[in-house]
């Protein structure tokens, strides 16, 4: 009967590829929770990421335009001058005219946009140097278009799929029960699944921001528990004596 593998029996040269390899992607996730609470958070023009937060990420604001989010959230530290902004939000609910857009809107956003909302900048974000270019973004918000969301997800499934096989593959030396190492291999990626239809979801429907939330979480705490597990077998468990593996 073939014994199948455990942590223990792994050379020195092994357990530090493996360990290299986990601890790398602990960096990794870390440095994307932290980059997608800075992209999301202050839509809402509060503080702090939240449920809205998300609803304004893939639903919009119906109730306003992009552009008005952005001031009121996170663009507001570059439109420093709240006598600015309250200039910009009232040509947004002016219906956005062309001729407000060069007597008042212009000049703002020389000062205080153009920088980076500018062709010459080379960064791919809505070019504000024309009237055409900003009225992109001075429509009704609907969140994120579904050619971007289709571009992010297939991204997302082949690099995150990526990273949970790798993870799992690791993993799988584990000594615990069938049943719960099983259970742990295939969490994130029922998470990583459930968040990216949840996307498409809540542009339908705000409700399904929730299932985001949860199905993030999922992913997060199965994948530190897969981490966390195989490291600490790698290098503190033993061969044991007398006991069969699991």
């Amino acid at each position: 009967m073939m014994v199948s593998r455990r942590f223990y029996d792994c050379p020195l040269s092994e357990t530090l590829l493996y360990t290299a390899f986990l601890l790398l992607m602990s960096i990794g996730y870390l440095m994307a929770l932290v980059y997608l609470y800075t992209s999301h958070e202050g839509h809402d023009g509060k503080p702090g990421l939240s449920i809205e937060d998300i609803v304004d990420t893939y639903y919009g604001n119906r109730s306003g335009t992009r552009l008005e989010a952005a001031v009121r959230g996170p663009m507001a530290g570059y439109v420093q001058q709240d006598e600015d902004r309250y200039e910009i939000i009232a040509w947004l609910k002016s219906g956005a005219p062309e001729a407000g857009y060069r007597a008042t809107v212009r000049p703002i956003v020389e000062r205080s946009c153009l920088q980076c909302h500018s062709p010459a900048s080379g960064l791919k974000i809505p070019d504000l140097s024309t009237y055409a270019g900003i009225k992109t973004v001075a429509d009704v918000d609907t969140g994120e278009s579904l050619h971007t969301l289709m571009k992010l997800s297939h991204i997302h499934l082949f690099g995150i799929g990526l990273v949970a096989l790798g993870i799992g593959l690791i993993f799988r030396l584990a000594a615990l029960p069938p049943w719960l190492k099983a259970t742990l291999m295939v969490v994130p990626f029922a998470a990583i699944f459930a968040d990216i239809l949840a996307w498409f979801l809540t542009k339908w429907d705000p409700f399904y921001a929730y299932t985001v939330v949860i199905a993030g979480v999922l992913l997060g705490l199965a994948w530190a528990v897969q981490i966390a597990i195989s490291l600490y077998q790698l290098w503190f468990m033993r061969t044991p004596e007398g006991n069969a593996h699991y």
